[in-house]
């Protein structure tokens, strides 16, 4: 046997022995089997994920780019659909976060890439791999980022073209990009604001990829993705990819704000954010935190 099947055995069976671990009760036979991962295990998937991410050649990692920014139009017009006309703040955010809910759950499920994911899951296997310093990590970063705008344009593109929705729609549309771009008047402040904001965000979808991760079926996926995302949309919270959605729309539905100004007076600001947010607050604390029962694991890379 060569040394590349006995790699593979090894991280096969580590793999099954995650598995048992999850599913396997312990000590008291009557103890019925656990349904989802433990942290640790949530922590070694986001460093496999990353790193098959990475190693992913770069037209597959821009193909999938695009499906997530696509995604997050779809779910951006979902859920401005399901508020519209909504008097009721508490059920207004609810329903808003359902809809924005399933475009992340598409993200997730899929295997897209979403730059707001891979600020978790690409870190978190660079916290746990000696190559630290790898060449193709600032292209592919890269290659999310706009392969995002990009997705999210062309679906944006394609609902304004088919003139599906009504004037009510894009009415409320207007609504939820003035308060995503209430910063704009404070200046400098502002955009620190965003910052701010920008990490309390993906703080959240960090926590959402790590509930998704941690459910072994669809529906406790789905759960796992539906909570963050409603609290930061009922937050505000300044989250790059889901203004994606929102500001390309905006952009061909005469809105009072200029492409520049979404770009550099809010995404730039908030992908900061969110940089920290996923990277630091999640990806870091919870490697840090789970590093000595992940790093046999990641040592058999």
């Amino acid at each position: 046997m060569n040394n590349k099947e006995q790699n593979d055995n090894i991280q096969q069976t580590a793999h099954q022995s995650s598995d048992d671990s999850a599913i396997e009760p312990r000590d008291n036979p009557d103890r019925p089997g656990r349904q989802f991962y433990i942290p640790s295990q949530i922590v070694s998937e986001f460093a496999h994920k990353g790193r098959d991410h990475l190693k992913k050649p770069f037209p597959g990692q821009l193909v999938l780019a695009l499906t997530a920014g696509a995604f997050m139009t779809f779910g951006a017009a979902f859920s401005i659909l399901l508020a519209i006309g909504i008097e009721a703040k508490g059920l207004y955010y609810l329903l808003s976060g359902f809809g924005f809910a399933a475009g992340y759950a598409m993200v997730f499920i899929s295997g897209s890439v979403l730059f707001t994911e891979v600020n978790v899951l690409l870190p978190t296997y660079l916290f746990h791999s000696t190559g630290f310093m790898q060449r193709n990590i600032l292209k592919f970063w890269g290659s999310a980022y706009i392969g995002n705008i990009l997705g999210a344009l062309f679906v944006a593109i394609i609902i304004k073209l088919s003139g599906s929705l009504s004037t009510s729609f894009y009415s409320e549309l207007s609504v939820y990009i003035d308060h995503k771009m209430k910063f704009l008047d404070k200046g400098f402040t502002g955009w620190i604001q965003i910052v701010l904001s920008g990490i309390l965000a993906n703080w959240l979808i960090g926590m959402a990829a790590f509930l998704t991760t941690a459910a072994r079926d669809i529906t406790g996926k789905i759960l796992g993705t539906l909570l963050p995302v409603v609290l930061f949309v009922a937050g505000n919270f300044q989250h790059s990819a889901a203004n994606m959605g929102y500001f390309s729309m905006g952009i061909l539905s005469n809105s009072e704000y200029q492409w520049y100004e979404f770009l550099f007076l809010n995404l730039l600001p908030a992908s900061i954010g969110n940089i920290i947010g996923g990277g630091i607050l999640v990806s870091l604390l919870f490697s840090y935190a789970y590093k000595d029962d992940i790093q046999s694991a990641v040592d058999n890379y």
